[in-house]
């Protein structure tokens, strides 16, 4: 009968998610396919007039009918800490000299604790995703002996191939959210990273990410199992 190993079973971060790595604002994937992400705002249907919401339901089904190509919609929630923004409001109150002014403002600072007290303030982020396929690369993907996904080619090329396919379609997208009144931006690296390490890890202790050593690059060695 065999013994149980003492030793630890560690594995790093990487092995569990599809990501190879981000590099010049775009994601690359073990299978040799590629993406990048654009932020976009959003508009608050409900307050509009009935013929502004027309001509945006409109001007929307204009932009879907434009695509040529894959697009992903993503929508991140998450509840907003605004411990920061209360105590900037409490600073204010107690340097205040003018009582009058003083007692508004902690009204004020009161009544942003009952909403929060009684309602979950959430933050809402809105992302396009646009993906390169690598069947564009010419490849169905690639394994290695040990069965797990391994770039097909060299990352420089793809990400060479994948630049060529994404960007066109990144200005094409741009031209489009300005018609319907919505701006947009590509997320760059750090804010990549920012992002996934958000989504791999909700933040349980107050950790930021600038705070921990280590978590400013897109691959992390040496992380084990259980920070997962």
């Amino acid at each position: 009968m065999a013994q149980p190993t003492s030793a630890p079973i560690r594995a790093t971060t990487q092995e569990f998610i599809e990501i190879e790595d981000v590099i010049d604002d775009v994601i690359i994937l073990r299978d040799g396919a590629a993406a990048l992400i654009i932020e976009t705002t959003a508009v608050n249907f409900g307050l509009l007039a009935e013929e502004e919401q027309d001509a945006l339901i409109y001007a929307y089904a204009a932009f879907l009918n434009s695509l040529s190509f894959p697009l992903q919609v993503s929508i991140i929630s998450k509840r907003m800490d605004i411990s920061q923004y209360i105590e900037l409001v409490t600073r204010e109150e107690e340097k205040q000299t003018n009582q009058t002014l003083k007692e508004r403002i902690h009204q004020y600072r009161e009544f942003i604790l009952s909403i929060v007290k009684e309602n979950k303030v959430l933050e809402k982020r809105f992302y396009l995703v646009v993906p390169f396929s690598p069947l564009e690369l010419g490849v169905k993907g690639a394994f290695s002996l040990s069965g797990k996904k391994k770039l097909p080619f060299a990352k420089d090329y793809i990400l060479s191939r994948a630049k060529t396919s994404l960007y066109p379609k990144r200005d094409h997208l741009f031209r489009q959210l300005g018609r319907i009144g919505l701006k947009g931006r590509q997320l760059p690296t750090q804010e990549l990273v920012e992002l996934f390490y958000n989504i791999y890890n909700p933040p349980a202790t107050g950790e930021k990410l600038g705070e921990i050593t280590g978590y400013t690059k897109p691959l992390v060695e040496g992380i084990s199992r259980s920070r997962i």
